[in-house]
């Protein structure tokens, strides 16, 4: 479910920021924050391809439109792409958006866009998915709360945290350093965000075609997950008694290890 996807997606990020740390590149603090954001917001994008996701209601009729092109673009290329042994669908849902092709490219588009469209590109991916990120995250109160307000909290945060790593030594430039590349990372924590997701819906009963179009046997959409006896109904108490609270411990260990407070 979306927050327990969040929340995945945030501990993922500040698990690399540890990494990173670990490995002598620490990141400069608001690449952990914003990227543990944007990570959470990605890690719901790959429901875009169903109509009653958390993505797919967050912006109102334009994601629902959205959701309805995604959702029929999926299922097309299931179908011109199945072999004989694959299942027969009525529907998207868990095909092309939960591959890791689809990660990738929605990474590299998000960080072609950030360099050639400067500023205001920025600013539209940091909103798109801090306002994710806030339905993820923040779910129980977001749900009480108008559209409106989780939009403008979005844009808010975004105009801020892009001040904030324009900055000198913030971030803007991290990891690529060359001139012109500033923001070039943006897309890993989106790549990040949509494979994390892929992992968790593959822990569940349904599993998840991360590898596709590679083959797996006979089929090239092939359920990837574990033994069934591991396996959960997402929502379950599994999700919520034992995952979400492990991905909140996790993040937090993640967190201060990057901050090198342990």
């Amino acid at each position: 479910m979306g927050p327990a996807h969040s929340l995945s997606g945030a501990a993922a990020w500040l698990g690399v920021g540890a990494a990173t740390a670990a490995a002598g590149r620490p990141m400069p603090w608001p690449v952990l924050v914003v990227g543990a954001l944007i990570c959470a917001g990605a890690a719901l994008a790959p429901d875009l391809d169903h109509k009653s996701a958390t993505i797919s209601r967050a912006f109102g009729p334009i994601s629902r439109g959205l959701c309805e092109i995604v959702d029929k673009l999926s299922y097309a290329v299931y179908k011109a792409t199945k072999t004989p042994a694959d299942a027969r669908r009525s529907g998207g849902h868990r095909t092309l958006t939960h591959t890791w092709v689809w990660a990738v490219l929605c990474g590299a588009g998000a960080s072609g866009l950030a360099i050639w469209g400067g500023r205001w590109a920025v600013l539209a991916i940091l909103f798109i998915h801090l306002v994710l990120a806030v339905e993820g995250l923040l779910w129980r109160a977001a749900r009480v709360s108008s559209d409106v307000l989780v939009w403008l909290l979005g844009a808010t945060s975004a105009w801020i945290l892009a001040g904030i790593l324009d900055q000198p030594g913030n971030g803007a430039g991290w990891l690529f350093t060359a001139p012109g590349q500033e923001y070039l990372w943006l897309g890993l924590p989106i790549v990040l965000g949509a494979l994390v997701h892929d992992i968790g819906d593959a822990l569940t009963v349904s599993g998840c075609p991360i590898l596709w179009p590679i083959p797996v046997g006979r089929k090239r959409w092939y359920p990837v997950g574990p033994p069934a006896v591991l396996r959960f109904r997402a929502g379950s108490w599994v999700e919520l008694k034992v995952l979400m609270p492990a991905f909140m411990i996790l993040g937090g260990v993640g967190g201060a290890a990057a901050l090198n407070v342990i």
